[in-house]
């Protein structure tokens, strides 16, 4: 299990308008900021819990971000409909698409995602399975 997943950036603004309208889909809702010195970040969370987070920051060594090769961040969704919506405002916000949504049986006999790159180049999974769903409850 992991606290937090972050990803730099190079256009905070951006790319966090990208992950608001994508997150609240899987019931992300973003995270108060604090101050805490760091160059300048965006946080989301499932509502009432502290974690785990994930992140989108400018790099604090303050080199340009740039996106892993190789790398892939996926975010489970309560239902088949939510990997649906999230992936198409996903395309709708600036998303390049790397495999519509649908059954995928040699992941796993329920397994249902979909892929995009997100406007900065990471590449994004959204899934559900019938194990994830009673994850989210």
């Amino acid at each position: 299990m992991f606290s937090h997943i972050m990803l730099g950036t190079r256009d905070l603004e951006k790319l966090a308008s990208f992950y608001d309208a994508v997150l609240a889909l899987l019931g992300l809702e973003r995270s108060p900021q604090e101050d805490d010195g760091d160059p300048g970040y965006r946080a989301w969370r499932r509502p009432g819990s502290t974690w785990p987070h994930f992140i989108v920051q400018y790099p604090i060594n303050g080199l340009p971000a740039t996106w892993g090769n190789g790398v892939q961040v996926s975010f489970a969704a309560p239902s088949q409909d939510a990997v649906d919506k999230a992936w198409k405002a996903a395309i709708e916000n600036g998303g390049k698409d790397e495999g519509a949504p649908g059954l995928r049986p040699h992941y796993g006999p329920d397994y249902y995602g979909a892929y995009c790159r997100d406007p900065e180049g990471n590449k994004l999974c959204f899934v559900h399975t019938a194990e994830l769903e009673k994850l989210l409850r």
